[in-house]
């Protein structure tokens, strides 16, 4: 005996309604199958098409003037670009670099300040982070030593009421 779900028993009473010649339960279950296969094929095919899409979406790229401000893409802070983006000096060394990251925006109060520096690697992976306090750090200025490392490092100055905003320098 075979047991059918109530969506089932539906789709094969449907059939048997506008299909009369289907009158045997394995012509429908064939004519079901080949649906089914269809489905499941057309569902395969639309996610191998849009997925890549959808995760490429994000890429930095994209998300600059938005997730984060450089400042090609200053977003809706294009007035804060001088004030907020993280210069960068690179001062190379044997074994690696000494890197400096500086943000011209005033350190006076928690009412507007920048709250930290991040730095990333060629992968925007962390690396290292400098927290700012108003009123007992004097600027947003941050010094990393990066042993062994060479290729593009990225600079996040956070700022409390203007968002993140990306620079990058090679090493």
């Amino acid at each position: 005996m075979n047991l059918i779900t109530w969506q089932e028993c539906d789709t094969r009473a449907i059939l048997i309604f506008l299909w009369p010649k289907f009158r045997r339960i394995s012509d429908m279950e064939a004519v079901m199958d080949r649906r089914k296969f269809i489905q499941f094929g057309l569902a395969g095919t639309t996610g191998t098409l849009v997925a890549p899409r959808v995760i490429l979406a994000n890429t930095p790229d994209q998300m600059a003037g938005g997730v984060y401000h450089t400042s090609e893409a200053p977003g809706r802070w294009n007035k804060k670009v001088s004030s907020h983006l993280p210069n960068i000096e690179v001062e190379k060394q044997a074994n690696g670099a000494k890197i400096q990251v500086f943000t011209r925006h005033e350190l006076d109060d928690y009412e507007h300040y920048i709250i930290k520096h991040v730095i990333l690697d060629s992968n925007y992976r962390f690396i290292d982070e400098r927290m700012f306090i108003p009123g007992k750090d004097k600027e947003p200025l941050s010094e990393f030593t990066l042993e062994g490392y060479s290729g593009p490092i990225y600079a996040l100055s956070a700022c409390n009421q203007h968002d993140t905003w990306l620079n990058m320098a090679e090493i």
